[in-house]
Parts: C-alpha cells; sequence; structure tokens
C-alpha cells in the first residue's frame, strides 16, 4: 500500500518521502509532472499535494498549515477526502482549512494574491495541487491537501526565486547568481525569502512527524 505525495520541490520530497509514501516532484512543470503520474502503477492507496505554498489570505502567515477541504483552478473543483481530511485536522489542530488553488504559473504579485483570493476564497496556492487532483480524479482515488505557507500574501517574490526551480525540482544555482548579479537590489529580499522557506521547511518536517507513517493516509 503506498501514498503518492505530489511535491514541486525535491526538499520537499525528502521530507514527506517516508515509509508508505511515493513522493513525486513536479520543478514548475505541469504537464511533465502529469506525464511521471500517468506514468505511475502499483498499489497507489491515495494521493495527497503536500509542500511549500504561498498564502492568498491575508490572515495567514509564513508557516501557518493549510489542510485543503478541497483543490480548484479557475474552472476546476475536486473534494478532498473527507475521512483523511479530519484525521489530518486532528493531527495538526493548529493547521487552517479550506481551499486549495492550483496554478500552471507562480503567482508572485501581492495584488494578484489579493485578486485571488477576493474571487475564490481559496487560502493558499501552489503549482502541483489541480495536477495531483486531475491523477487522483483519474483514479478514482482519494485525495489530501495540505501546504505550509512560505510566502505570506503580501509577499512580492524577488526576480532569482522566480526563476530557481528547475524541472526536476531542483535549484539552479546558476540562474539564481545571474538573476542577483543582474538585479543586486533584490538580495535583501532574496534572503527574506530564504529565511522564510526555512521556517516553512521545518513546519513541514514537523508535520510529516506528527502525522505518522503514510501522512494519515494509509488505512484508506
Amino acid at each position: 500500500m503506498t501514498i503518492l505525495a505530489v511535491t514541486g520541490m525535491t526538499r520537499e520530497a525528502g521530507i514527506v518521502g517516508t515509509s508508505g509514501v511515493v513522493a513525486v516532484t513536479g520543478g514548475g512543470d505541469a504537464d511533465g509532472l502529469a506525464a511521471r503520474l500517468n506514468a505511475l502503477h502499483g498499489d497507489i492507496r491515495g494521493v495527497i499535494s503536500i509542500g511549500l505554498g504561498g498564502a492568498l489570505s491575508p490572515h495567514l502567515k509564513v508557516g501557518d498549515v493549510v489542510i485543503a477541504e478541497g483543490i480548484m483552478t479557475g474552472a476546476e473543483n475536486w473534494d478532498c477526502h473527507a475521512g483523511w481530511r479530519n484525521r489530518l485536522a486532528s493531527l495538526l489542530p493548529h493547521a487552517h482549512q479550506g481551499q486549495l488553488f492550483g496554478s500552471d504559473a507562480i503567482i508572485h504579485q501581492a495584488e494578484t494574491k489579493t485578486g485571488l483570493y477576493d474571487t475564490t476564497g481559496a487560502l493558499a496556492v501552489d503549482m502541483e495541487s489541480q495536477v495531483a487532483a486531475r491523477f487522483a480524479a483519474s483514479r478514482n482515488l482519494p485525495l489530501a491537501g495540505l501546504r505550509v505557507i512560505s510566502d505570506d500574501a503580501t509577499h512580492v517574490l524577488p526576480p532569482a526565486a522566480l526563476v530557481a526551480m528547475r524541472p526536476d525540482g531542483g535549484i539552479s544555482i546558476g540562474k539564481v547568481l545571474w538573476s542577483v548579479m543582474k538585479k543586486p537590489a533584490q538580495i535583501p529580499a532574496l534572503i527574506r525569502t530564504g529565511r522564510a522557506s526555512s521556517k516553512a521547511f521545518a513546519e513541514l518536517l514537523r508535520c510529516r512527524d506528527l502525522c505518522g507513517v503514510g501522512i494519515a493516509g494509509l488505512d484508506l
């Protein structure tokens, strides 16, 4: 029995890919991620979109945890498995519950985040949840979502952060350095972004430990 964890970065996958869990990274490439998921076979018991995410709600701060009640795009909606969601909530009583918004592009401007929150009510956004939801629906599998906030709704990501992720989910140091060379004024914002991400990764690790084997989904 296997729980499939859909992440964006290899660091996220390294945290959640533990006993009973197979982690697949997206690297910001929705089509590539979909292809990797569709190629999977075996006894998959459930799918969870998990990792870091950006806040859309102005009430969320860095390190806050969002458990998905559902996942949406501009035109699609998927409900998350109620039993799985309730187990996650019982293990993570500090978490917020609400909708996750799946986007094929990085949402990095504060105005865009505000607009999405006003029009959809979604609490947070990431780039993998919609792909995970489509895959789960195609296989008729239980779906869950858990995201830790790495940038709040007012934070504008610096240019280097927008080019950092490789298609395999790793970090392209060369692209980051080139971006900094071209726009050195972004360095303070990049440092703040790195510190916020470190806090979010630490919280993701804590969530994994609290949820245990299978990220609370192995008894599906």
